[in-house]
């Protein structure tokens, strides 16, 4: 019962968001299209009721421009638009339910795989609410056995299809990165945490390509990225920073305030021939080093 509302908020809020404004009648009319509705029209006093709880669960608002006809909006659409977790959270089920309507494409329509996610999300998303420790058995791809830790979670963060709980680990006495798919086993404690208001997760990983951070610092790293692949790097850029600095008939310029980790490296190592680190000259070292030796693998 509980799964069947919620996937009925997604729906109004998707419909509402995607229509820019929308009156009931043309509501009720698409939500009779819609294999939710099992037939049945939609109550004014439910369609009430449902902007209530989305408001108060996803913290979307859904207004009535009541001069202009009785429109229904979203308010600060803008803002869905910026990303986070509200605008993964309807996207994902958005097209969730569009695919359960949609059965005879099911096998047609093709995601990747996050495994690590399904174990173990939840009960972390439900600790960082209840601001509660963590109790996990990890084991990292360097050691041979796991290793008990307990953490506080302050965020999540997902990256190349892995969950990844960043938080203060008590062994260690400091933030740690844990991968979800590396964890044993997870309790949740009854001790509480207070979640650090100075703490940003945004800011935390904001210097950064993926999920490393470290005391490396922020460099203005210069890539010279081929003709025929610039269009990827601006359509998908490689970092918040990114900016075009140079574009030739042959080539394009790429600069970034970023610092230049372990997972940054091994991006530009996968475009192959497409990039080349200019700058900063210790990095473009670094990068030139290790294609020797992994052209030494194949002499």
């Amino acid at each position: 019962m509980t799964k069947d509302l919620f996937d009925k908020y997604i729906w109004l809020v998707d419909t509402i968001y995607r229509a820019g404004k929308i009156t009931l009648e043309e509501i009720n009319k698409r939500w009779m299209r819609s294999q939710l509705s099992e037939g049945t029209s939609l109550p004014h006093r439910t369609f009430h009721n449902w902007r209530n709880a989305i408001e108060q669960v996803f913290d979307i608002n859904i207004e009535c421009d009541r001069k202009a006809g009785y429109y229904y909006y979203i308010e600060n659409a803008d803002d869905m638009e910026k990303g986070g977790v509200r605008n993964w959270l309807l996207n994902t089920f958005a097209v969730n339910n569009l695919i359960n309507e949609s059965h005879h494409l099911k096998r047609r329509i093709l995601f990747e795989n996050i495994p690590s996610g399904r174990q173990f999300l939840t009960p972390i998303i439900e600790a960082m609410r209840d601001g509660l420790e963590v109790n996990m058995l990890h084991q990292s791809y360097w050691r041979d056995t796991p290793t008990l830790y307990t953490v506080q979670p302050y965020c999540i963060k997902v990256f190349r299809q892995r969950w990844y709980v960043v938080g203060f680990c008590k062994e260690r006495n400091a933030l740690r990165t844990f991968s979800l798919d590396r964890i044993h086993q997870l309790t949740t404690s009854d001790i509480h945490f207070t979640y650090p208001k100075t703490f940003d997760p945004e800011g935390y990983f904001a210097d950064c390509f993926g999920i490393i951070v470290d005391d490396e610092d922020v460099e203005t790293v210069r890539i010279k990225v081929s003709a025929t692949h610039r269009q990827y790097v601006r359509a998908l850029p490689l970092h918040s920073s990114q900016t075009e600095v140079e574009t030739t008939d042959e080539y394009s310029i790429f600069e970034y305030r970023i610092k230049p980790t372990f997972d940054f490296k091994q991006e530009i190592l996968s475009r192959g021939t497409d990039m080349e680190v200019l700058t900063p000259e210790y990095f473009r070292k670094d990068i030139a080093d290790t294609i020797r030796e992994m052209s030494a693998h194949y002499l």
